[in-house]
């Protein structure tokens, strides 16, 4: 008789029964897991970071040894752009911006603690472009007047001042343009663009405020909102937004207008934010120093001229800009009163140009601009800076 197939002596159900998973492999990270993630990424972020001091250390040294300064804006610029265009994220451009400015601040203050004196007191906007352009690692030195920036740069009791130079909505800054025409050894070494917020800060409600603090510039960006949300109220003009935050500290049913820092550092609600009447409202600061800044290829020159007072002097001057391909991006004038013509004021004009002074086009251009003025001054070239949030 034929024999009878081997069979499989288990149920069928037992024998198709898949394995049984791995739990340990599918489970999701607890939050002990992801706890133990980041402090091994701490610990090696902490020993890169050093290491990258201790190589900075190392350039300090180099450039002690060949005479460089220990600040180069056109390498700092470099270094938080090719951060940026690294990431891929999550993390926000400006949080790696921030990361990397006090990286850089830190890693120079092992080489040398820079002074850098501003319009102060703390928190003013003057203050706070100073920390986005140096970071905190420097000695900020408030002072009381724009006047008195040029002066700590000119005395050497700082190595660098910060001042304002334009504004998006009330244009030149008339102070800055004066100390340049009295002081015009000293040289723009970089610009930092900031972009300004205002807010309506106090500790009384918004209908009890009998009085708003500002500097000028900044009531003036704002007078359309004031005007119509605030009628009832006296505007009161200050050396400074900071010190206006500080009148609204002390004072009962009184408010300032001034930055969302300036608001924290004096304990101040914001009753308001972003009241500046114009949304792109940017003000130009100016880094000035003793030496000039090197050529990086995306500078900018600004130049103090003045010229004969004859009909189209200011026509022919920059005539050969454009005959040199050089793009003019601004210009201001300043009226002076010298000498014994002090009761017919003549001129001053103030431009930028696109390019640095070592530039050919750049160089060719002003040889022809110089035989066209009665004076021409270079107040600098510099790199040309990003608009940063203030």
């Amino acid at each position: 008789m034929p024999r009878k197939p081997v069979t499989n002596s288990r149920p069928a159900s037992r024998a198709t029964r898949p394995a049984a998973p791995n739990a340990s492999a599918k489970r999701p990270p607890t939050l002990t897991d992801l706890r133990g993630e980041i402090d091994r990424i701490d610990k090696e972020l902490v020993g890169l970071l050093n290491r990258r001091a201790e190589i900075s250390l190392q350039i300090g040294q180099v450039k002690h040894q060949q005479g460089l300064e220990v600040w180069s804006p056109a390498r700092e610029d470099e270094v938080v752009a090719r951060a940026l265009a690294e990431s891929a994220g999550p993390l926000p451009p400006e949080t790696l911006r921030l990361i990397f400015r006090e990286l850089m601040s830190g890693s120079r203050a092992l080489q040398r603690t820079l002074r850098v004196a501003c319009l102060g007191p703390k928190y003013s906007y003057s203050h706070l472009a100073a920390v986005a352009k140096f970071g905190e690692a420097v000695e900020h030195v408030p002072v009381g007047s724009i006047a008195a920036v040029f002066e700590e740069v000119n005395r050497r009791h700082v190595q660098f001042g910060l001042v304002p130079l334009e504004n998006s909505t009330d244009g030149r800054i008339a102070d800055t343009l004066e100390m340049f025409v009295r002081l015009p050894g000293l040289k723009i070494r970089a610009e930092v663009r900031l972009r300004v917020h205002h807010c309506l800060l106090g500790r009384c409600d918004w209908g009890q405020i009998q009085r708003v603090y500002s500097k000028g510039q900044a009531l003036s960006q704002c007078r359309h909102w004031v005007g119509k949300n605030l009628p009832q109220a006296r505007v009161i003009d200050v050396v400074s937004t900071a010190a206006a935050a500080e009148h609204a500290s002390r004072e009962e049913f009184a408010a300032a207008i001034a930055s969302r820092a300036a608001g924290d550092a004096y304990g101040l609600r914001v009753l308001a934010p972003n009241i500046e009447d114009q949304v792109h409202n940017v003000t130009r600061f100016a880094v000035i120093a003793e030496r000039a800044e090197e050529r990086t290829g995306h500078d900018k020159t600004t130049l103090m001229l003045r010229l004969p007072n004859q009909a189209g002097a200011l026509a022919r001057a920059i005539a050969p800009f454009e005959k040199n391909g050089v793009n003019m991006t601004w210009i201001e004038s300043f009226p002076t009163a010298d000498g014994a013509n002090h009761r017919d004021p003549t001129y001053l004009f103030f431009l930028d140009v696109e390019g640095h002074v070592d530039d050919e086009a750049v160089q060719r251009a002003l040889e022809a601009v110089r035989k066209r003025c009665d004076r021409l001054e270079v107040l600098g070239s510099y790199p040309r800076g990003e608009c940063v949030e203030s």
